[in-house]
């Protein structure tokens, strides 16, 4: 199997990794036009582009109302901005293959373990900021140490293994997606009698990785309002 590599560039002793750097701004660049292309021109009874983006906004409501309840709507921007991201970045490594030079520079975003972990601390982050907004810091940390202190080293533990989870789970089903992907495309290129065989492969594993791609970023939104919810409504329980 060929090996390629990301081309980086070294910056105060921190090496970055370009194609994600070009690809994560590409993501977002394609989230906000499109956002920005459906909100233009809203009228009062929506019909075609304001009927999709609406039907999107309303679908990601849907994700997290369960588990955020009548803060759904303080969190319905953020789930709903998470929600394009990692869709567009899941699927953005499909579009093509663009390698020259051993190097690579094409590639999903969220095939990269370093971002699907941003991404998790990120939610985590948020989650515990919105705890303690929410509670006040004495009340937040009681929770730690109920109904004994001998629970804070659980509650530590999970807490890191939530940030863990999330990103792995992310990260495998992408990277695992993409490898199948270059496989087949190196399949393709042994003789001419194959060629045939892989493309029509590569058009049926694209398309579940689409749907794959699709999963995982509802599932990361739904876990993310599950673990934004349980800081914000456990006064509740």
């Amino acid at each position: 199997m060929e090996t390629t590599q990301n081309p980086t560039v070294q910056l105060f002793g921190i090496h970055f990794d370009l194609t994600i750097l070009t690809m994560s701004l590409l993501t977002v660049l394609i989230v906000f036009a499109f956002i920005f292309w459906a909100t233009r021109q809203m009228t009062i009874k929506p019909k075609g582009k304001q009927n999709v983006i609406e039907w999107f906004f309303e679908f990601v409501q849907g994700i997290i109302k369960p588990n955020l309840g009548k803060y759904t709507s303080n969190y319905s921007l953020l789930a709903f901005t998470l929600f394009f991201f990692v869709l567009v970045a899941n699927n953005v490594g499909l579009m093509t293959k663009l390698e020259a030079n051993e190097y690579n520079f094409w590639t999903s975003p969220t095939a990269n373990a370093a971002v699907d972990f941003g991404l998790a601390l990120m939610v985590a982050i948020i989650s515990h900021v919105e705890g303690v907004r929410k509670s006040g810091w004495k009340e937040y940390f009681k929770e730690y140490v109920s109904p004994t202190p001998a629970m804070l080293p659980m509650n530590i533990l999970e807490e890191i293994t939530n940030v863990v989870s999330l990103s792995l789970r992310l990260f495998g089903n992408i990277f695992a997606g993409e490898i199948v992907l270059n496989l087949l495309v190196q399949f393709s290129h042994l003789n001419i009698f194959v060629a045939p065989v892989a493309f029509i492969l590569n058009m049926i594993w694209t398309a579940f990785s689409i749907f794959i791609s699709s999963i995982q970023a509802y599932v990361f939104v739904m876990l993310t309002s599950t673990y934004i919810g349980k800081k914000v409504n456990h006064e509740e329980e």
